[in-house]
């Protein structure tokens, strides 16, 4: 691995690293915004599945517009032939690729793993 390319991954690394931070911060909001879900008697699993969702709903527009404008910017410095542009290259070519799994991850994966840690965390208060 390149020094252009491990540059690459760090850069990759602090939007992906954006992407999780703002999806916990809606997660946490919609979670908030539900006062049922902290009652042992109003609790439903049901319930906390509709407030992740609507969370995760509220990131998708603009994680895909992110997505959309980080990849179209590196495209032609991927494709490009001029000066330098070897370098560059091996720098967008991880930022290419994580653009297109790290959206995912914090859609999917990020929401699930919050569910899990909420419901042990909350274990006590609300069976």
């Amino acid at each position: 691995m390149s020094v252009a390319t491990g540059t690459g991954f760090i850069a990759l690394a602090g939007v992906a690293a954006e992407f999780g931070v703002v999806m916990l911060m809606y997660l946490r909001h919609a979670i908030e915004a539900h006062p049922e879900l902290s009652r042992k008697e109003t609790f439903t699993p049901e319930g906390l599945d509709e407030a992740l969702y609507h969370g995760a709903v509220l990131r998708v527009r603009p994680k895909a517009m992110t997505v959309a404008v980080i990849i179209a910017g590196l495209l032609p410095i991927l494709w490009g032939t001029g000066a330098g542009s070897e370098v560059m290259s091996r720098i967008a070519a991880p930022m290419i690729g994580g653009m297109i799994t790290a959206p995912l991850l914090s859609l999917f994966i990020i929401p699930a793993a919050y569910k899990l840690i909420w419901l042990r965390r909350h274990k006590k208060s609300v069976s």
